[in-house]
């Protein structure tokens, strides 16, 4: 099978990418498959949490690879990378912009990271009509959910009227992901036996499911 490549993007900052981009990927890791990160977002958050994970476990330890660079030279990486592994993993830049372009043409799937809010909501609109002018699939995946349900319903129809598919799998608001992130580690390392680590198991699994 053609090495496949997921973009995780969203316009908003503090949706949680970068921390989701982090644990699906660990996530893939663990069903087998070879992943391998791509960071252009100019903050360099999943960088920083590779280096804590490099520092921590060695530096040829990680079980997955990662590049940092600037978007225009995105597209040859990229390539590059799908030769030795299975799936490319693309933190893009949280903004609408040329590498935020690039990061979604690279793309054989979009992942946006949404809040149940109206501004998340929102945000999510520059992004999704980027992917359907590139003519690239697009995923909704609830994060950082509460517990309140009837929020949780009312961001839902909301979603519902935008051009993309909403995942079933949603992430809870857990304290667990940002906590495994400090220490370099995915959820699964981290707290195997817990909401949080099932909740990006289904994730992960459901996105391959629909990318095929």
């Amino acid at each position: 099978m053609a090495a496949r490549v997921i973009t995780i993007a969203q316009q908003k900052g503090g949706a949680g990418k970068t921390t989701l981009a982090a644990h699906l990927a660990l996530a893939w890791l663990a069903q087998g498959e070879r992943v391998a990160l791509v960071d252009i977002d100019p903050q360099g958050s999943l960088s920083q949490w590779f280096a804590l994970r490099a520092e921590r476990l060695g530096a040829g330890k990680t079980g997955v690879d990662l590049t940092q660079l600037n978007g225009w030279r995105a597209s040859a990486e990229i390539d590059r990378l799908k030769r030795d592994h299975t799936l490319v993993v693309v933190d893009s830049p949280p903004h609408a912009q040329t590498d935020a372009k690039i990061a979604v043409r690279a793309a054989d799937l979009v992942v946006i990271p949404v809040q149940p809010s109206p501004l998340d909501v929102w945000a999510t609109r520059p992004t999704i009509d980027l992917a359907v002018a590139e003519k690239v699939p697009v995923l909704l995946v609830m994060n950082r959910v509460p517990t309140r349900r009837a929020m949780t319903d009312d961001m839902i129809a909301a979603l519902n009227g935008v051009k993309a598919e909403l995942a079933d799998a949603r992430i809870g608001n857990r304290s667990g992901l940002a906590m495994s992130m400090a220490a370099g580690l995915g959820i699964a390392e981290h707290a195997p036996d817990t909401i949080a680590a099932r909740e990006i198991g289904k994730a992960a699994r459901e996105i391959l499911r629909r990318i095929g």
